[in-house]
C-alpha cells in the first residue's frame, strides 16, 4: 500500500484569545490560541490553533492579541491526552505560515487525504437526513498519524456507508466547533467537539477517484440537526 497523505488547512478570522504557551520541543516555545472563523450562514466556529514563538517573532503586521484579525496555513492534528483516568482525542490546527487577513469573507477550507480506521456509523435523523461519522488516519512524514473525526451529509453519508477499514479516503471540507452537553452523574456539562464538516468525498483508486458533491450550506436549513442523534 502507497503511503499517501495530504494534510492542508487555510483559516482567516479573528483572534478570540491571546496565545497562552502550551509546550516546548528542543527549545522551540508552543502556543494555543482561539480563532473565530464566521460561515456565510453569520454562525462562527472557535477553532484551537498551535503557533511556535519562532514563526510569531517573525511577524510585524499583528501583535497577537485578541482581536487581532489573521490568516493561516497548516495543518489538522491530533494528540492523546489523559483526562481524568481515560485517554482523550485533543485536536489542534498546527500554524506553518501566517498572514494578514486577505478578504472580507473568512476562509475555512481544509483538504485530506488518509486511511479510514473505524467502521463507519450511518444513520439517519428525526428529519430524514443521512448523517455519517467517520474517523481518519491522516499520515505525517515523521511517521505519526493524525485521527480526524469527519461528519458526512447527505448523498456523501449514504456512499461513505460502505467504506471500509484501511481504504483510502480523500475530502474537502471545513473545521468546525460544536457545543454538546455531556452528564456526568447527576451534573451536566458543556463542551466542545472539533471535528470536518465534510462537503466532498472520494475514494482514491488506481486510476480511478469516485466523487461525490454535497453543498452543506445552502441544504442545512436547520442548525440544531446537525447535533440530533449523536452523543
Amino acid at each position: 500500500m502507497q503511503n499517501l497523505r495530504k494534510n492542508e488547512v487555510i483559516l482567516s478570522g479573528k483572534i478570540a484569545t491571546s496565545p497562552v504557551f502550551s509546550h516546548e520541543v528542543i527549545g522551540e516555545r508552543f502556543y494555543e490560541m482561539i480563532l473565530d472563523v464566521k460561515r456565510l450562514s453569520g454562525a462562527v466556529d472557535s477553532l484551537p490553533v498551535t503557533i511556535s514563538e519562532r514563526l510569531m517573532k517573525t511577524i510585524d503586521f499583528t501583535d497577537f492579541q485578541q482581536g487581532d484579525e489573521i490568516e493561516i496555513s497548516g495543518d489538522f492534528r491530533s494528540h492523546n491526552q489523559e483526562v481524568d483516568g481515560k485517554s482523550k482525542l485533543l485536536l489542534s490546527v498546527f500554524c506553518k505560515s501566517v498572514s494578514p487577513k486577505s478578504s472580507q469573507i473568512d476562509k475555512n477550507q481544509i483538504d485530506l487525504l488518509g486511511y479510514v480506521c473505524k467502521p463507519p456509523t450511518y444513520r439517519v435523523t428525526p428529519l430524514n437526513r443521512q448523517i455519517n461519522d467517520l474517523l481518519l488516519a491522516v499520515n505525517r512524514q515523521n511517521r505519526k498519524s493524525d485521527y480526524i473525526p469527519l461528519i458526512i451529509w447527505g448523498r456523501n453519508a449514504t456512499m461513505a456507508k460502505d467504506y471500509k477499514v484501511g481504504d483510502c479516503v480523500g475530502i474537502k471540507g471545513r473545521v468546525q466547533s460544536r457545543k454538546f452537553n455531556k452528564t456526568i452523574g447527576e451534573v451536566s456539562e458543556e463542551r466542545t467537539a472539533y471535528e470536518v464538516s465534510v462537503q466532498e468525498v472520494y475514494e482514491y483508486l488506481p486510476k480511478l477517484e469516485k466523487h461525490l458533491i454535497f453543498d452543506e450550506d445552502s441544504a442545512l436549513k436547520t442548525p440544531d440537526d446537525a447535533s440530533l442523534g449523536r452523543g
